[in-house]
């Protein structure tokens, strides 16, 4: 049969060019295979859910009598139906996971330099794959259709009609017109474009990402300068890479649907269909920071322009994110270099860079905490020198740090025993 096979395919061949790539070992290329995982698992649990959920807020009469919103009535049904309830607590929580790998993925990249030439279009599509992951997690915000899904989704929506000149188109492509409980276009339209349209874009940005990466090759980890320079450093793609993912899949199931189990996500119950009252709610962890710098704007931070308003919703919701995925995608174009980055840069040896990111990172800790100004009773204008001056206090005295151990005599890794397999570049 594989002989067969061999003379129509010539595996041989993919054998040789494809399953024996070197994948290099270390523990932070597993974040990329855990966003990869995280979205296969949403895709399988989607799938269920998308059999058991009606997109429609037509009214309907559940078992018990009660007259229910029909998509409202389906997640209780998807809850009753064995693991029902965890099947949808694992999509919930892989979104979550599948959010932060990427993030810390795209982190990961930025301190160790392997956003340089020559992969700098995969630092973009990874750009595109990180915010896109976190749109497609909003649009299935209202799909419950619960009294606190419905308000934090109005959230966004104002946000996006805030857009200068384009916010009304946008919304209406989104929410197929006014956002409203009544507005019978807005769920069918919502679910055909988060269980659809962006998971097809999805892969196939996923599939762009891969393809790339496998014709640039990984960046090689620091050890193996030292230990074979100019070659690929690593194990095959099959068998062996191939068992280690296969295993750390597994691993990652059975974790998440452990904590999906403990951990049961939004409870539609406790919130009950919509209604006139607006709850207090707070978007998930990676929005959390939008809604902080939200919070801190004064609402007389507006004007107009050639008949658009640029208000608080603009600056907070649109500018500002706006302005850091731009001010990303333009690293590797303002830290370029002539020749190829073949090795990881060890984050101790460019302090500059290093200290940048804990900045920023401090910056979105601090936003985030804006998100609580009312519960902790913060005044805005704390608020407003903890976001501005801690993050570039913290850049600072971290860049004093790191020259101060690292900035005399850069530090490499000592090879001490390593054995590699040395394989096909």
């Amino acid at each position: 049969m594989y002989k067969w096979l061999d003379e129509r395919l010539d595996l041989q061949r993919l054998n040789s060019k494809l399953f024996r790539k070197a994948f290099p070992v270390h523990h932070t290329f597993f974040l990329g295979e855990i966003t990869l995982f995280a979205f296969v698992v949403l895709v399988l649990t989607g799938v269920f859910l998308t059999l058991n959920y009606e997109p429609s807020i037509r009214e309907v009469t559940t078992p018990d009598g009660q007259k229910l919103p029909a998509a409202y009535a389906s997640i209780l049904y998807i809850d009753s139906l064995p693991f029902g309830a965890v099947i949808r607590s694992l999509h919930h929580w892989s979104a979550h996971i599948m959010i932060a790998a990427a993030f810390l993925h795209m982190i990961r990249i930025h301190l160790s330099g392997a956003y340089k030439k020559p992969r700098e279009l995969n630092w973009l599509v990874g750009i595109g794959l990180l915010v896109l992951a976190i749109v497609t997690a909003f649009t299935g915000y209202a799909l419950p259709f619960d009294n606190y899904a419905i308000t934090a989704t109005k959230i966004g929506y104002e946000i996006g009609a805030a857009a200068p000149w384009v916010g009304g188109l946008l919304v209406n492509i989104l929410f197929a017109g006014e956002f409203s409980n009544t507005n019978t276009q807005m769920i069918p339209r919502l679910f055909s474009i988060h269980v659809l349209w962006l998971p097809l874009t999805l892969i196939a940005l996923i599939g762009l990402h891969l393809l790339i990466m496998v014709k640039q090759k990984h960046t090689q980890p620091k050890y193996a300068e030292r230990v074979s320079p100019g070659k690929i450093l690593g194990v095959p793609a099959l068998p062996s890479q191939g068992i280690m993912a296969g295993i750390l899949f597994l691993v990652y199931v059975a974790v998440t649907t452990l904590i999906a189990g403990i951990f049961l996500a939004h409870p539609v119950q406790a919130y009950g269909p919509p209604t006139a009252n607006t709850p207090a709610v707070k978007p998930d962890w990676y929005f959390l920071w939008i809604y902080g710098i939200l919070q801190m704007i004064p609402s007389n931070w507006k004007f107009e322009l050639l008949g658009a308003t640029f208000g608080p919703q603009f600056w907070g919701g649109i500018f500002v994110p706006t302005l850091i995925i731009l001010g990303a995608a333009a690293i590797p174009f303002i830290d370029a270099q002539p020749h190829k980055q073949r090795y990881l840069e060890l984050p101790s040896q460019h302090p500059g860079r290093t200290s940048f990111v804990i900045g920023m990172l401090m910056f979105y800790i601090m936003a985030t905490l804006a998100g609580y100004k009312i519960d902790l009773n913060l005044p805005n204008a704390l608020l407003w020198v903890l976001v501005l001056f801690v993050p570039i206090l913290t850049g600072v005295v971290a860049y004093v740090i790191l020259r101060a151990f690292y900035g005399k005599a850069p530090q490499e890794p000592q090879v001490g025993g390593l054995q590699g397999s040395a394989a096909d570049d």
